[in-house]
């Protein structure tokens, strides 16, 4: 008996310790402590294989339709490396765009544009500029390395939606100065660290887009994926809509498969 109170003592104390030090968080701390976790659900899952379709929408709701399938290729102790490629209509078909994702230091990226057959490298201070286009910024398509940004906690509140669920709101603050964002505000929801809603500060910490993320699917019964996205940007009231048809995990690619010398081969 003695025995079990000590174990139940030991119990309460350890719970009390663990409240006391989750109150005692600042909001900067707290604000990381999600990021990393949230990182971390998405950690081993080596590589993936996407196919999608790309909607541009102007303000008049004119709308073109894009397709282009995607690799991604997770690395040790660095950012993940990625492809994308567009397949239609014939004025992109073959663009392709190469990016290495660093945890620390500027990201990497190279476009391929057909019709000059030629590899281009895109400049760190062009990392604001618009992908193919659409509302999509060059620097929305690296991996999001938590290493480099800091971070504030701001409230849990009910997701965007779906009030159903609960949502933290937490700011990030970009640590590269060539960034086009002065923040984001994301609505991650509790239970599976999903972004649920994404808003993109400019240079002058005005609203300038918001993303939102929806259709979330599971793979591997461990990684979540949002299949449609919306970006809207509030200066211009353009839109841009991503559906994701396709998505396999794991498939074997290999870092031989992400280089400036096969990103004009790649289909």
């Amino acid at each position: 008996m003695k025995i079990f109170i000590k174990l139940v003592v030991s119990i309460v104390i350890i719970s009390i310790w663990n409240i006391s030090s989750a109150l005692a968080e600042t909001s900067e701390e707290k604000g990381l402590r999600l990021a990393v976790e949230a990182d971390l659900t998405g950690e081993g899952f080596r590589d993936t294989v996407s196919k999608s379709q790309m909607t541009l929408r102007n303000a008049q709701g004119e709308e073109s339709i894009r397709t282009f399938s995607s690799k991604t290729l997770e690395m040790e102790n660095d950012g993940d490396k990625s492809i994308f490629i567009f397949h239609h209509p014939k004025d992109v078909k073959g663009t392709a765009i190469l990016t290495f994702t660093h945890k620390s230091g500027p990201d990497d990226q190279w476009l391929y544009l057909p019709a000059l057959k030629r590899v281009k490298r895109i400049s760190s201070d062009n990392k604001s500029g618009a992908f193919v286009g659409s509302e999509f910024a060059y620097e929305d398509l690296s991996s999001q390395e938590v290493e480099k940004y800091t971070y504030k906690w701001i409230e849990d509140v009910p997701c965007p939606g779906d009030e159903q669920e609960m949502c933290y709101v937490s700011e990030s603050y970009p640590e590269d100065k060539s960034s086009g964002y002065t923040r984001r505000v994301s609505w991650v929801d509790i239970s599976e660290h999903r972004a649920r809603k994404i808003d993109y500060y400019d240079r002058k910490d005005k609203l300038l887009k918001t993303l939102v993320l929806s259709d979330y699917k599971q793979y591997l019964g461990k990684f979540w994926n949002a299949h449609t996205l919306k970006m809207v940007n509030h200066n211009t009231s353009k839109e841009t809509d991503i559906a994701i048809s396709e998505t396999e995990y794991q498939t074997g690619l290999k870092d031989s498969d992400f280089n400036r010398q096969t990103l004009k081969r790649v289909r």
